[in-house]
């Protein structure tokens, strides 16, 4: 972990997309394309997979009672050398078998091109990073993302023969087992590396594919800001789930489509970076389709984004890199802009957009005229609801 850090603290998260076991279909076209490439919000019958949230407890300091993807803070034993000895099959590999990201070191995100052996660690920040998605996942919703290490003979084969491997596994212990060991991990994180060991398995880092980089912006949810690495995960069946009765309050499997409206409808709360990402998938209404993508675009890598809210008398405006707005100097360490900026009136000229604008806590919309980079796709827009609500920003 980045010790260095004066004002973030580095986390990870895991967007995990999970099957209703009918099997892979054809792919059904989305709805209400438009000119400018944005599609309306396909209805959830088109969708054959869940996304899974978990609701944060009202007792917690950042987000509470927020819906949010399965994740937390990094721990010092993510990056611990015994890790060396769990995947020690795989050390000769670059990145433990991970995938090579294309994309060149210097326009990496800080948080996965830092170099961990200047910081202590021998473990490379794309597989520690990935422990964390699994071990955070695991405390908080029950799913063990594992492989036995009886396959990584195949697995090693698979590195020699493709460059990667393709590999996706759920714990299949029995219960008692599995709510032992979450309670021990729960009590102490390094408790992850023992599991692994007693167990004989490895963390299934080859099942994450790197998705994105969010930044907390200043002064929107406490003194406390995030630097979370984004993965995704899709698996063909939604597995056994539970709730760790601390952190969480409880869990949910729905559809994007199905999480956006109830959260128009005021049932639900999530966070711009949850609903921008989960627009995203609606780009996808089948699992196979999601997994093809997610596996192909992670090795292009991702784009750092810290939004700079900015404001005006209707709206709050998060700016995000490559809005005509968004500042050229934004420092990573830096406090953001609190600036209150008049509103673009015309959206039709060619001045490059990239923005979520906020009504009020449940009525966001993304305006985006830029191209993508490394490969991703654009949110699919949808119709906002207005709302009277008078909560606090």
């Amino acid at each position: 972990m980045n010790t260095t850090l004066k004002h973030w603290k580095e986390a990870a998260t895991l967007i995990l997309a999970a099957g209703r076991g009918r099997g892979f279909t054809p792919r059904a076209p989305l709805t209400g394309e438009s000119s400018s490439g944005q599609s309306h919000l396909p209805h959830r019958s088109l969708f054959d997979y869940d996304v899974l949230l978990l609701k944060r407890s009202g007792k917690s300091g950042f987000m509470p009672n927020a819906y949010v993807f399965p994740g937390g803070v990094v721990d010092a034993s993510d990056f611990s050398s015994e890790w060396l000895d769990i995947f020690r099959s795989f050390t000769n590999s670059p990145t433990f078998g991970l995938r090579s990201v294309k994309q060149p070191l210097e326009t990496r995100p800080p948080i996965f091109a830092t170099d961990r052996l200047k910081l202590g660690s021998p473990i490379p920040g794309e597989v520690a990073l990935r422990i964390c998605a699994l071990r955070e996942t695991f405390e908080e919703s029950g799913v063990l993302l594992v492989a036995p290490k009886i396959e990584e003979k195949k697995m090693l084969k698979s590195i020699k023969d493709f460059g990667y491997i393709e590999h996706y596994g759920v714990n299949d212990l029995c219960s008692s087992e599995l709510t032992k060991w979450r309670a021990l991990v729960n009590q102490n994180p390094s408790n992850f590396i023992r599991m692994c060991r007693e167990l004989q398995v490895l963390p299934n880092i080859w099942a994450l594919h790197e998705w994105g980089n969010w930044l907390t912006p200043a002064g929107r949810y406490g003194t406390t800001r995030f630097d979370t690495a984004f993965f995704i995960c899709c698996l063909q069946e939604i597995p056994h789930t539970l709730q760790d009765d601390k952190e969480i309050e409880r869990f949910q499997w729905s559809t994007p489509s199905e999480i956006l409206q109830s959260y128009q409808a005021q049932e639900l709360w999530i966070a711009p970076p949850q609903f921008y990402e989960l627009s995203r998938l609606c780009r996808f209404p089948l699992l196979n389709d999601l997994h093809n993508f997610a596996s192909q675009r992670a090795t292009a890598g991702c784009e750092q984004w810290m939004p700079v809210v900015v404001s005006n008398d209707e709206h709050h405006i998060s700016l995000l890199p490559g809005d005509k707005l968004y500042p050229v100097d934004s420092p990573r360490d830096s406090e953001a802009a609190k600036n209150t900026v008049p509103p673009s009136k015309d959206h039709q000229d060619a001045s490059p957009l990239h923005r979520i604008v906020i009504s009020d806590p449940y009525t966001l919309r993304v305006q985006i005229t830029i191209t993508p980079k490394y490969n991703h796709v654009l949110p699919v827009a949808h119709s906002a609801v207005s709302h009277d609500s008078k909560s606090q920003l």
